[in-house]
């Protein structure tokens, strides 16, 4: 009877290890489950500011926040956008200062860029 005392230490220290590795094999899917970032460049080649930038899913026009806040797209400015996003492609949509809408679809992965220009239809309904 000496030794049931060790006994019951191994046996808890196993216990302990196996719902250790329990709880790291249920993590592990988790991880894998976070969208990817994209990073998305927008060039504004056009002689109006870009007041305000949205995503949304390429076939809706369910658009997300305001990407830009505060910190509008001057003409000949550019703005580097790092975001999470779990579809294969993504609809931008920029509002200028006179409040016209611009929009393209571009492939969600990697680095992507989006040159709006004076050029670029524009949508003010």
């Amino acid at each position: 009877m000496r030794n049931t005392p060790l006994k019951t230490r191994t046996f808890v220290r196993f216990m302990m290890l196996v719902a250790v590795m329990g709880m790291l094999v249920a993590a592990t899917p988790f991880s894998r489950a976070a969208a990817p970032t994209l990073a998305i460049t927008v060039v504004n080649n056009s002689t109006q500011t870009i007041q305000r930038l949205y995503l949304a899913p390429a076939n809706t026009d369910n658009w997300g926040p305001d990407q830009l806040g505060q910190s509008p797209i001057s003409p000949g400015g550019t703005r580097t956008l790092n975001v999470s996003w779990d579809q294969s492609t993504v609809k931008l949509v920029a509002e200028d200062q006179d409040g016209c809408f611009l929009s393209t679809t571009i492939e969600a992965s990697g680095e992507q860029s989006w040159t709006i220009t004076s050029n670029t239809a524009r949508d003010c309904n």
